[in-house]
């Protein structure tokens, strides 16, 4: 065998040359990241833009969807808080969300904006959809384990985080 060169068909590379699985193998979260991405962009925004959200009561408001939930939440406690200023968690939700996707969009801070999406679906998980039976047909445990490949591997590849380490590594001439 030569020089960092293998000779079975499925991985073999020559120079700069990659296979189709390299290739896929490479990009595999970005599926992910656009999706947890859009989504989260599109929460925050429904959230901002629905006038019945963000009062304390009334149908469809963030009070009273917090009040319903109070008592089959896993962590009452995290209601309870909420429930302090309905309207001032209902803005931190979904300026969080909006973060969160633009962040995980963009590939800025990344894993700090799949931290911050994982901290948001379990904080919804323990709360609003805890009940949900069977658990798999609530979504925000399926958003929460969404978010840790990512939380694992950031965004290393079509991301300003990757521009940044671009920049940073050295040209590798003798100064």
């Amino acid at each position: 065998m030569t020089h960092g060169m293998r000779t079975d068909m499925h991985t073999t590379r020559l120079g700069d040359h990659h296979t189709w699985r390299d290739t896929a193998r490479h990009y595999a979260l970005l599926p992910l990241r656009v999706f947890l991405g859009i989504t989260f962009v599109y929460a925050g925004l429904d959230k901002l833009t629905d006038s019945a959200f963000m009062k304390s009561g009334g149908a469809g408001s963030v009070g009273d969807t917090m009040r319903a939930a109070r008592d089959s939440a896993a962590i009452p406690a995290l209601v309870d808080l909420a429930l302090k200023s309905p309207v001032g968690f209902g803005y931190a939700i979904a300026l969080g969300e909006l973060a969160v996707g633009i962040g995980i969009l963009l590939g800025l801070f990344g894993r700090l904006a799949a931290l911050g999406g994982a901290l948001i679906s379990l904080s919804l998980w323990l709360t609003v959809s805890w009940a949900t039976t069977p658990y798999y047909y609530g979504n925000d445990l399926a958003y929460l384990m969404a978010w840790l490949p990512l939380i694992l591997a950031g965004t290393p590849y079509l991301s300003v985080d990757a521009a940044w380490r671009a920049r940073r590594r050295p040209t590798g001439g003798y100064r």
